[in-house]
């Protein structure tokens, strides 16, 4: 090895463009922007949804109904996808709110709702934010217990 077979790492030098470096470079002048127009012009950036200044179609559709601000969203999670991690053994014997958040089921600052699709075939102690009728039934009759939170 000597100073003549001397290489950089791979992936250390990028063959990057070196415009507005003169007109010697080849990409000097307009330094490849194009001659005038708002494109060209330093700081622009294109606004999401924007089309050249047609009325963009977000703004072209009719708006109807109304989003109710005290809507309460629940993270639905149904027994089949429980008893899969339980087959799995991912769960032992309760299913709480961190169980389901260290399984990718829940996000920390989603509620939580176990409904009932599926058959549950072991017993387990529930701690959720809610529980539909059916998923109750099926909890209870395997011996389970159910935590509102």
């Amino acid at each position: 090895m000597n100073l003549s077979n001397i290489k950089p790492a791979n992936g250390s030098i990028r063959n990057k463009k070196r415009i507005a470096r003169g007109e010697g470079s080849g990409k000097g002048g307009t330094s490849t922007r194009g001659h005038k127009g708002q494109k060209s012009r330093s700081g622009y950036s294109k606004k999401v949804g924007f089309e050249g200044g047609q009325m963009p179609l977000q703004r072209r559709v009719p708006k109807y109904g109304f989003t109710n601000i005290n809507r309460i969203v629940f993270k639905t999670i149904n027994l089949d996808t429980i008893q899969s991690l339980v087959d799995s053994k991912k769960i032992k014997d309760k299913v709480d709110v961190n169980v389901l958040i260290d399984n990718g089921l829940a996000k920390s600052k989603d509620l939580v709702k176990i409904l009932g699709r599926g058959k549950l075939n072991t017993k387990l102690t529930f701690y959720a934010h809610k529980f539909s009728k059916s998923a109750k039934e099926n909890i209870l009759s395997q011996g389970g217990s159910i935590n509102i939170l």
